[in-house]
C-alpha cells in the first residue's frame, strides 16, 4: 500500500496518527465526506483524489447506519450514497471511458440474505447493496472494475 485516502464525516486525527504509525512509508490523507452529498459534490471530491494521486485502485464503501427510526437516512446512507459513490468512481475507471479499471468492495451484511426481522429497512437496504453489487460483478469484463460484497454478521 503506498496510498491511503480516508473519507469521513468525522475528522479524527488520533486515528489518522495512530494509521501513519503503523507504517510511515504509507501516505495517509484525510477528506471530509458525507455519503449524503449529492452525486457531482462526489465527483468533485474524487477529481482531486485522482489529481493528486494519479490512480487509485480500489474503493471500499464502508459508510452504514442501523436506524430504523430514521428510515431515510438509513436507505441514504446504507445504500443510496453507496450507489453515488460507486457511480462517481465508475466515472474515473470504467474502460469504456479510457478508465484503467478499478476494485470496488461495498460492505453488505447478512442481512442482505436473510432479513432480521426487528430491523427492516436497514435489512432492505444491505440487500440492495449485495443485488447492487452483483449487477456491477457481472459488468467487470465490460467496465474493468471488479465489485464485490463484504457481508459481516452481527458485531
Amino acid at each position: 500500500l503506498k496510498n491511503l485516502v480516508i473519507l469521513d464525516r468525522i475528522d479524527n486525527p488520533a486515528a489518522i496518527a495512530e494509521l501513519k504509525a503503523i507504517n510511515p512509508k504509507v501516505n495517509v490523507t484525510f477528506y471530509p465526506y458525507d455519503v449524503t452529498v449529492p452525486i457531482a459534490e462526489t465527483k468533485k471530491l474524487l477529481k482531486t483524489i485522482f489529481d493528486q494521486l494519479k490512480t487509485v485502485d480500489i474503493l471500499i464503501n464502508g459508510a452504514g447506519i442501523l436506524d430504523d427510526h430514521q428510515i431515510e437516512r438509513t436507505i441514504a446512507v446504507n445504500y443510496t450514497g453507496l450507489v453515488n459513490t460507486t457511480t462517481a468512481i465508475l466515472d474515473f475507471w470504467d474502460k469504456r471511458k479510457g478508465g484503467p479499471g478499478g476494485i470496488i468492495c461495498n460492505i453488505g451484511s447478512v442481512t442482505g440474505f436473510n432479513a432480521i426481522y426487528q430491523v427492516p429497512v436497514y435489512s432492505g437496504t444491505k440487500a440492495a447493496v449485495v443485488n447492487f453489487t452483483s449487477s456491477l460483478a457481472k459488468l467487470a469484463p465490460i467496465t474493468g472494475v471488479t465489485a464485490y460484497t463484504v457481508n459481516p454478521g452481527i458485531t
